[in-house]
């Protein structure tokens, strides 16, 4: 019998809204996704931005003038935290490096983390234990929640628009630029942990935890000095719901061989979500959310509306939903770490299948042939 899975309570179908105060924002770190869509988010939304720190001071002057921010520093220490005073800390720094920074926050701060929530699962558990120890109310930058396309899709589904959900799959084969990212050329992890994550992240939202995890994660001779960069992914619900992720980040042929969708299944209807952002990637193309509809004679594919595109509106969602928590105007933190955890035990479940194998090919053939030989006899 077919149970309906109930999507994750940490499943936004609304932005929170903006408060009357919201909190002054100080941004660890100037890279491009600060750059990109941190900082063109809480622009547009009217966020306050009170300072920018990246021990590239030269970087940080530079793109703090850009955005109209007001200070800008090469350091983090106990004279700055003094001089802030009570605000959110958007801590966006290589995954590495973010167990030397957090102790360098004030006890109870607001903070928000770049993801991955660290680059391995025993670095996040040390994570999660800092940010307990240190009381901080932490969330992880999973901004795809946040999106407009899966807001958009939530709330659809919320109303029954698609029936039962029993189907989720999310197919990436595009051209990512990994040269933007230094840090990542001599990264041991790369596609699930610092790419396919965001998937995982939001079937979790959809789905909750899986049952179990089949991975294979792969290098690409397009990309030969980097680790893997495509991957094969089936969370395991049960035997009705299937749950797959398949990204290949390599594949710069043309246009119009690449795609970047997730797309829902319900026993009604199915809606298609196309994340433009990976496509042409910085640049990007807007997102769309198709809903096709189920019958004798099918109506035609139906765009919905969207109010935005995942960068760098999504960032925003990430942020309002801390300022709410952190400000006691909302109770839940849906990225809190104490969720995010979860996710990177995904991913860490994930590399273990791909480490592990699969059922060996000549196994199956040895037990095939002991049998033929036997019904021989």
């Amino acid at each position: 019998m077919l149970n309906d899975p109930k999507p994750a309570a940490g499943a936004p179908s609304l932005l929170p809204q903006l408060s009357a105060a919201p909190l002054p924002i100080v941004i660890v770190g100037a890279g491009g996704i600060v750059r990109d869509a941190h900082l063109p988010a809480y622009r547009k939304a009217g966020l306050p931005v009170a300072a920018l720190i990246d021990r590239d001071g030269a970087r940080a002057r530079a793109m703090a003038e850009q955005f109209g921010v007001a200070e800008s520093f090469d350091w983090l220490d106990a004279a700055a935290v003094e001089r802030f005073g009570p605000v959110v800390y958007d801590v966006a720094v290589p995954a590495a490096h973010l167990l030397a920074v957090l102790p360098l926050l004030p006890d109870g701060a607001a903070v928000l983390m770049q993801k991955p929530m660290g680059e391995t699962l025993a670095e996040a558990e040390s994570i999660l234990a800092l940010c307990r120890r240190k009381r901080l109310r932490a969330a992880v930058n999973f901004q795809l929640r946040w999106a407009p396309g899966s807001m958009a899709a939530r709330c659809l589904y919320e109303a029954g628009g698609l029936g039962q959900l029993h189907d989720m799959d999310v197919q990436v084969s595009t051209h990512m630029p990994w040269e933007l990212w230094s840090f990542l050329a001599k990264a041991p992890r790369i596609e699930i942990l610092y790419h396919s994550i965001h998937y995982i992240d939001l079937v979790r939202a959809w789905l909750g935890n899986p049952v179990s995890v089949y991975a294979k994660t792969l290098r690409n001779p397009r990309t030969p000095n980097l680790a893997a960069t495509k991957s094969a992914i089936v969370l395991d619900y049960g035997d009705w719901v299937r749950a797959t992720i398949s990204a290949n980040h390599s594949q710069d042929f043309s246009a119009a061989t690449q795609q970047s969708t997730v797309q829902w299944e319900g026993t009604r209807n199915a809606m298609r979500y196309r994340m433009g952002v990976n496509l042409n990637y910085p640049e990007g193309l807007p997102d769309t959310l198709t809903l096709f509809s189920d019958g004798a004679e099918p109506a035609q594919p139906q765009d919905l509306p969207l109010s935005g595109n995942w960068f760098p509106d999504a960032f925003l969602g990430s942020m309002l939903s801390l300022q709410s928590f952190a400000l006691g105007e909302s109770a839940t933190l849906p990225t809190s770490v104490e969720d995010a955890i979860d996710t990177m035990r995904v991913v860490e479940a994930a590399y273990l299948s791909s480490e592990r194998g699969g059922v060996a090919f000549s196994e199956v053939s040895a037990a095939s042939a002991v049998i033929s030989s036997q019904q021989k006899c």
